[in-house]
């Protein structure tokens, strides 16, 4: 009781810190909707391409972009941890008698929450624009992406305050992001790359999950490649929230 209560805590002033400056809200939401408009269309026409994968273009686009947002909406938060550690926010927190878990917990329950928040709102653009998916299957690819959402924020977290730097932190991100993203056929199927490049984005995590969130939007809700997609993503999640407590608990020492 006194662990969730202390969640509670941390996680309702990272919200109320939020609602008081969105800008990082709508600046992480801008990209997606951007390739949402400009570039989804595109594909209308690389649907009809051999091997492109089962559905319309936007069934295979949009969640694509929901992991993109799941990933990169949360992978960089770890700037505003270096910004609380360097003005004493987080020694302040540390002499408290709070759980570490709850002080890593609180702030990764925030950023899944905004992002599911701005997956919803990618959707319903999404819809705006041709997107056609049942009520469940939104609701369940949501969750997917909020876990992955929640295990790099925790990831970041970890990082962040490990680094205490921004110099250091953002090439650090940059480095793992941009293979991910490449590699885990997040805009274009990787159905549609050289034999030799599919076989890489195999041991790409991220890949299985962009598939699974694929089936659910097909309604294979139960397919192997969903649950596999859930599976690693909630692996994620053991190992992020696991390193962001053993962070905090380094700081104590």
């Amino acid at each position: 009781m006194r662990f969730l209560r202390e969640t509670f805590v941390v996680f309702h002033r990272q919200l109320r810190l939020s609602l008081a400056n969105p800008t990082w809200m709508i600046i992480s939401i801008l990209q997606p909707i951007l390739y949402l408009t400009l570039f989804g269309p595109l594909l209308q026409q690389v649907a009809l391409t051999p091997g492109f994968p089962q559905g319309d273009s936007w069934s295979v686009f949009v969640p694509g972009l929901l992991v993109q947002l799941g990933i990169f909406g949360s992978a960089f938060v770890g700037f505003a941890i270096i910004a609380e550690w360097r003005s004493g926010v987080i020694d302040r927190m540390l002499v408290t008698p709070a759980s570490r878990w709850a002080l890593i917990g609180g702030r990764v329950l925030h950023d899944m929450l905004l992002v599911m928040v701005q997956g919803a709102i990618l959707v319903a653009a999404a819809m705006l624009m041709g997107l056609r998916a049942p009520f469940a299957v939104i609701v369940i690819g949501l969750v997917l992406v909020g876990l992955l959402g929640a295990a790099f924020s925790a990831l970041s977290y970890g990082a962040a305050l490990s680094l205490k730097s921004e110099n250091a932190f953002a090439p650090l991100t940059n480095m793992f992001a941009l293979p991910i993203l490449l590699l885990s056929g997040i805009l274009l199927p990787m159905s549609l790359a050289p034999a030799w490049l599919q076989i890489a984005s195999d041991f790409n995590p991220i890949k299985h999950v962009v598939e699974g969130l694929r089936a659910v939007y097909r309604g294979e809700i139960l397919a192997p490649e969903t649950l596999l997609g859930f599976a690693i993503a909630i692996a994620f999640v053991v190992l992020g929230a696991w390193i962001g407590a053993a962070v905090f608990r380094a700081q104590t020492k």
